[in-house]
């Protein structure tokens, strides 16, 4: 049977990047003596929205500062964290709390998590940064580098990476339950187009008092404010978000990426119909494929990825035609002998296909660690405790020596890097890119390497 073991070697060598070991001694925090259950100093920035949600999941720590562009934000969660200084520019934050501060949580758009990021990490700071890592590949690179080179714990917010279904998942791969795998194929049913709504975007909007445009904007180029950009439309757009497959290959993705030890592509390729990068650029297409394609790695053969959403829908193993509980959101892996089948975030209700390899096939040991929390799997009601567990997994990396978390800004940025070649793909319809990780650039379309590292507005720097 073919086995499989994780190789954070390889896997880094494919991404070009050095394996490192996220570790930090309690006194690079100013940790000193204090006893492993006293509450950590956090930082708030970004406060709405998925800001919730990551709040919710350090609900044991201390909210000390709160940090968002919008001053409502700030007004209504400030109610909840009373003792808590408030700031809607992270820079002065930073300036004013940075001794205060123990660590860093980031729930801002895409467009600004790695420059609010790095300059955590600059000053000491451990980080959980929500998914996709960055928005663009350069910044995602040297995100990966950072933390490496301070010994900083960071965890990326794909929440289902803590989940015991993956790790499941991981396990029946590497002990050979489908024999060779070869293809994935994922799927999501909506998408994040405003192709309809472009047309408006020439209508004229004063910027709201309670919000500075300007932050808000961070390194981007500038534009006029639009309702349609803010609040929460942002992942609707290229300069700020990355679509559907920008922030959810992060989840979709990440069982097959960990199992097979995926790494960087050699190619992709997207098709995208009614859909004018000249024309639509500023978002997304309404239904897409994208084709990845992976070398084999000493350890397994060659892997394509397609990529579906939209009105583009996966094309279905035989086994699975007319199965009524074929998930609208989730994925297939397929080998040689059979295949997985996965729904949604963590690989929820895995099982095997055809039946009677899921009946046949006798589940292996326990091989990858689980998270605390998340020693068996979570039904769907229990979103919050995947988010929990997954918080504690970076804290526990910030008091615990010798504790990686499971899904840190090494495995989070590569695995992220997927959705943003994609969306780079999207400008250059049908045709195939060939990409060389490790050098960070395609070496067919110099069109392409424009978009793997655009350049930031005057006045701001990683």
């Amino acid at each position: 049977m073919l086995r499989v073991r994780t190789s954070r070697r390889r896997f880094l060598h494919q991404t070009g990047l050095a394996a490192g070991v996220l570790v930090v001694p309690p006194r690079v925090l100013g940790l000193g003596d204090r006893p492993p259950g006293e509450k950590l100093n956090l930082a708030f920035i970004g406060v709405a929205n998925r800001g919730g949600v990551n709040r919710g999941g350090e609900r044991g720590e201390n909210g000390v500062a709160l940090c968002d562009v919008n001053k409502a934000n700030l007004a209504k969660v400030g109610r909840e964290y009373p003792e808590a200084k408030q700031f809607q520019d992270f820079r002065k934050m930073f300036d004013e709390m940075a001794k205060s501060i123990d660590a860093v949580v980031i729930s801002t758009p895409d467009h600004t998590h790695a420059v609010v990021a790095m300059a955590a990490l600059k000053r000491g700071k451990p980080v959980y940064c929500e998914k996709p890592l960055a928005h663009s590949i350069h910044e995602i690179r040297q995100l990966m580098k950072t933390p490496r080179a301070t010994r900083l714990p960071t965890q990326m917010g794909n929440q289902g990476h803590s989940a015991d279904s993956i790790r499941r998942c991981c396990e029946w791969v590497r002990d050979g339950a489908i024999g060779k795998a070869h293809t994935v194929r994922l799927q999501i049913g909506w998408v994040y187009s405003m192709i309809d709504k472009l047309p408006r975007l020439k209508e004229t909007h004063a910027v709201p008092e309670r919000l500075d445009w300007d932050l808000w904007l961070g390194p981007t180029p500038f534009r006029p404010y639009h309702p349609l950009y803010e609040p929460g439309q942002w992942r609707n757009w290229a300069p700020f978000g990355g679509g559907a497959i920008g922030d959810w290959i992060c989840h979709l993705g990440d069982p097959a990426f960990w199992a097979l030890e995926l790494g960087s592509p050699v190619s992709i390729q997207a098709q995208a119909a009614e859909f004018d990068p000249k024309v639509h650029g500023d978002t997304f297409p309404k239904g897409a494929r994208v084709t990845f394609k992976f070398a084999e790695n000493g350890k397994r053969g060659p892997v394509t990825l397609e990529w579906s959403d939209g009105w583009e829908k996966m094309k279905k193993p035989p086994e699975l035609e007319g199965d009524p509980d074929f998930p609208s959101i989730g994925g297939v892996i397929l080998g040689d002998k059979g295949g997985i089948v996965y729904e949604s975030h963590g690989a929820r209700n895995l099982r095997l296909f055809p039946e009677s390899l899921d009946k046949e096939y006798k589940r292996p040991a326990r091989t990858i660690p689980r998270v605390r929390g998340m020693e068996e799997e979570k039904p769907k009601g229990h979103y919050d405790d995947w988010v929990r567990a997954h918080h504690e997994d970076w804290t526990r990396a910030i008091r615990e020596k010798g504790h990686v978390p499971s899904s840190n800004f090494e495995y989070g940025g590569a695995l992220s890097e997927l959705g943003l070649l994609a969306n780079i793909a999207y400008r250059f319809p049908g045709q195939e890119l060939r990409w060389d990780g490790p050098a960070m650039k395609f070496t067919n379309c110099p069109e392409a390497n424009a978009f793997v590292n655009p350049p930031y507005r005057e006045g701001w720097t990683l």
